[in-house]
């Protein structure tokens, strides 16, 4: 980088606008959209794709719900143009879709273009020509009027050729390339001479698309000549006002939105963002941005990994793990207090109620996304992730000072590994902790009886060290009677601090869950957790897993 950029580069001077109406403009419901997935995000690819890959893409993005849909360059690609033969000999373009298709301003291109479309229902015929300095100036060597004779020329010739083709409904497309950066005057003089040898109507409208071929600078100057040829374009309500935008400055979704504000009608744009250089506008992110906002984009993406897979192996490109609503990583927490709060969020979330889910601006449902990734567990995670997969891999509700005392081992084993645990890794984990038996002391089984004065009698059977032991207790009620039994066997001072039970399943196969909190000789307290099909066995049982990890800690200490 030079030290000083403004000897080499300038500012871009946008369009004066100072009464600019779009800021105050909503989004309120989406615009035509166009996918140019088959050819600008073609021609961007190492390797192209093949017949039978256009033809996959092709059937996604009709599933999906596109009604226009640019398939290629016919006159400048065999593949192209026999897709194109393709697509309407074998009746694949649905009677409410339009296939498009691009050529440039020469006779003999636009001839072969227009025999590609023969048959076709509908279709929308795509020519540009570029009209910026740079392009006049450098590519060109001609001027203003030059090129705009390439455009009239050009325009004349789509007129006379489509109408040799009557059977097609053709509508007429006309890009002045490079917008962005093309005097505005001079792209208004431009477009409003080729509407007028076009000679649209209110049922025959034509398409003046405005492409950002390159991003200039913030999206509002982009916004801002949109608004400016939407309010001076000759004919507007014969034009349907349509916008190209790419990404050079990562800001293309941005330039869509202001332009839409700002009097655009129709969006072209590629799924995923693909598309020459740092590519199109992402029209994934750019509809689902709208969803988030109540507006349905008329798009489908309820299963958005299998679009993503699909466009993956069509592109053969990969989908950032962050892109925005399809990234692999987009709803997944690792971080401990995101994960508490997804968890409060989720627990409280009414299915016919707003979406109030913190960090989570859309529902992972509503796109075919399970929530068995929005928590993942690494070393920077809290008890609020731990406890949420334990429930939902596992069904266990763990009180909050299990999940404190648990979330410290998932910790201490995620410090020593450096790796990220799934939540079938911290289940066991969790049961190796809590739920297995030990070689010390096993339950057998129990009894409970009534005895004096209502007191409880639980008598219990154990295997201690490989022999069967049976000891006995009273109580006030069972789990104190349990409690008394054990605390004789260990010979030491056992109190309950807290209890918490529930229910794991349904019908016949329903268990309960029980959850102990143990404290033996005023020391500091530990969890006892256990699972039986009988809450009273669950509860012996838990004790005696929380007598055990006493005991193992200090062989541990030892």
């Amino acid at each position: 980088m030079i030290s000083q950029p403004h000897t080499k580069y300038q500012r871009f001077a946008g369009v004066s606008l100072p009464d600019r109406q779009w800021p105050n403009n909503h989004i309120t419901h989406p615009p035509i959209w166009m996918s140019t997935d088959l050819r600008d995000g073609n021609q961007a690819l190492i390797d192209p794709m093949s017949i039978e890959t256009k033809l996959r893409f092709f059937k996604q993005l009709v599933a999906i719900g596109f009604k226009q849909i640019e398939v290629g360059f016919p006159s400048a690609s065999d593949i192209d143009f026999n897709f194109v033969r393709l697509l309407i000999e074998n009746n694949h373009i649905p009677d409410d879709v339009t296939i498009e298709v691009l050529v440039q301003a020469r006779y003999d291109l636009i001839e072969r273009t227009v025999e590609s479309v023969r048959g076709a229902k509908h279709a929308i015929l795509h020519m540009y020509n570029p009209l910026a300095p740079a392009f006049r100036e450098i590519v060109y060597k001609t001027n203003k009027a030059g090129v705009k004779d390439i455009a009239l020329q050009g325009t004349t010739w789509v007129k006379s050729l489509t109408e040799q083709a009557p059977e097609v409904k053709w509508t007429y497309q006309y890009s002045p390339e490079v917008f962005s950066s093309t005097e505005i005057e001079f792209a208004k003089e431009v477009c409003d001479a080729v509407v007028e040898i076009w000679q649209p109507n209110i049922d025959n409208k034509i398409i003046i698309n405005l492409p950002a071929t390159v991003e200039m600078n913030t999206p509002n100057t982009y916004a801002d000549q949109i608004e400016w040829m939407h309010r001076h374009l000759n004919q507007r309500e014969h034009i349907i006002l349509s916008v190209h935008p790419h990404n050079d400055r990562g800001t293309a979704v941005a330039a869509a939105e202001l332009a839409i504000m700002a009097g655009a009608d129709r969006v072209e744009g590629c799924l995923f963002g693909n598309g020459e250089r740092t590519g199109n506008v992402d029209l994934v992110t750019l509809a689902m941005n709208l969803y988030t906002q109540g507006v349905h984009p008329q798009l489908d993406f309820s299963n958005i990994d299998q679009v993503r897979k699909l466009v993956e192996e069509c592109n053969q490109l990969p989908v950032h793990p962050r892109h925005p609503y399809a990234g692999e990583l987009v709803f997944t927490a690792f971080s401990g207090s995101h994960q508490d709060a997804i968890k409060k969020g989720l627990a409280i979330q009414k299915p016919d109620e707003i979406w109030q889910v913190p960090y989570l601006p859309i529902d992972p449902a509503d796109l075919g996304r399970s929530y068995d990734a929005v928590v993942r567990v690494n070393s920077q995670s809290g008890k609020g992730g731990v406890s949420f997969l334990l429930d939902r891999q596992a069904g266990l509700q763990l009180p909050r000072k299990l999940q404190i005392e648990f979330s410290r081992i998932v910790q201490q084993h995620n410090d020593s590994s450096g790796k990220e645990m799934s939540a079938s890794d911290i289940v066991a984990l969790f049961e190796a902790t809590y739920l297995t038996q030990s070689d010390w002391i096993e339950y057998t089984q129990s009894q409970i009886k009534t005895v004096e004065d209502n007191q409880q009698q639980v008598d219990i059977q154990l295997v201690h060290n490989g022999s069967s032991v049976n000891i006995s207790g009273v109580g006030n009620g069972p789990i104190d009677a349990a409690a008394n039994a054990i605390q004789s066997f260990i010979g030491e001072p056992l109190e309950i601090v807290d209890y918490h039970e529930h229910a794991i399943g349904e019908g016949s196969g329903v268990s309960a869950v029980c959850y102990l909190e143990l404290k033996t000789n005023n020391n500091s307290s530990r969890f006892g957790v256990a699972k039986d099909n009988n809450i009273m066995t669950a509860a012996i049982k838990a004790m005696l897993s929380g007598i055990h990890r006493k005991v193992a800690e200090i062989a541990d200490v030892a």
